[in-house]
C-alpha cells in the first residue's frame, strides 16, 4: 500500500536519494544523498554539468527508475514500494513528459501523438481535446501531418501538446530545447510557460539553457551527484 503525503503542497518529494551503478572498476554513485521539494504549480530547473546525475534524477522523480537508497514520493505515492506497472497507472494522465529528442512515434500524426495519452488515461473527448492543445501551440492546421513533415519546433510543439493534452499536475522535461536553434527555443520556452501558467502545472526541467533555467522560480544546481545550490 502506498504512503500518502500531501499532494497539493509538494507533488514532487524526494529525500537521501542515492542512485549507484555498477562500472567496470567498481560501485559508481551517480546521485549521493539528494533532498528536494517541488511545491504545487512550481516551476523548478536542475542545472549541471554533463555526466552530474541531472537525467538521472529526473528519471528517479518520474518514477522511470528506482533508487539505490532513499525515498520519491509523486503526487501523493510513494513509490519506492510500487512495481513498474502501478508507477505507469500513477502516471497515466497525470504527469506529462518533454524531451530533447521529440520522441513522437513516426508512424502518427501530429493529432494522433497527442491523443495517445488521453486515450491511455481513457479520455472520452480524446479527439477533441487533443485538436483543441494542438490548436493552443499553434498547430492547428498541421493535424494529420506526420513527424517528418514537420521542422524541429513544430514536433517539439507537437510534443508539448501531447504533454499538456491530459492536464497534468507535473510535466517533466529533459532538455526541451537542447535540438533547437536559439530562436525557435525561445518560442518553446514561452510556449512551455504559457501553458503551465494556463494549466496550473509544475515543471521540473532539466536543461542547459540560461533562458529556460531564468524562467524557473528556483534553480538547483547538480555537481557530482550532490545538490551544490538551491537558487531563488
Amino acid at each position: 500500500m502506498a504512503e500518502h503525503s500531501n499532494p497539493k503542497a509538494s507533488p514532487v518529494r524526494a529525500r537521501g536519494l542515492r542512485r549507484q551503478v555498477q562500472g567496470p572498476e567498481g560501485p559508481l554513485t551517480i546521485l549521493d544523498g539528494v533532498d528536494l521539494e517541488v511545491g504545487a504549480g512550481e516551476a523548478v530547473a536542475i542545472l549541471g554539468a554533463s555526466g552530474s546525475g541531472k537525467s538521472t534524477l529526473l528519471g528517479l522523480l518520474a518514477g522511470l527508475d528506482l533508487p539505490s537508497a532513499g525515498e520519491v514520493w509523486l503526487l501523493d505515492h510513494r513509490l519506492n514500494g510500487m512495481d513498474e506497472d502501478a508507477r505507469a497507472r500513477l502516471r497515466a494522465g497525470r504527469v506529462g513528459f518533454v524531451f530533447q529528442s521529440f520522441q513522437l512515434l513516426p508512424g502518427m500524426s501530429a493529432l494522433e501523438n497527442t491523443m495517445l495519452p488521453l486515450e491511455l488515461s481513457g479520455a472520452r473527448d480524446a479527439p477533441a481535446r487533443a485538436r483543441e492543445v494542438l490548436a493552443e501551440v499553434g498547430l492547428g492546421r498541421r493535424l494529420h501531418h506526420y513527424p517528418q513533415q514537420l521542422s524541429g519546433g513544430e514536433q517539439q510543439r507537437v510534443a508539448i501538446a501531447r504533454a499538456f493534452a491530459p492536464e497534468p499536475d507535473v510535466m517533466f522535461a529533459d532538455e526541451p530545447t537542447g535540438n533547437l536553434d536559439s530562436r525557435t527555443g525561445a518560442r518553446i520556452i514561452d510556449l512551455l510557460f504559457g501553458l503551465r501558467e494556463r494549466h496550473g502545472t509544475a515543471l521540473v526541467l532539466v536543461t542547459h539553457d540560461p533562458a529556460l533555467a531564468r524562467r524557473c522560480d528556483r534553480r538547483l544546481q547538480l555537481e557530482a551527484g550532490v545538490i551544490r545550490e538551491d537558487t531563488p
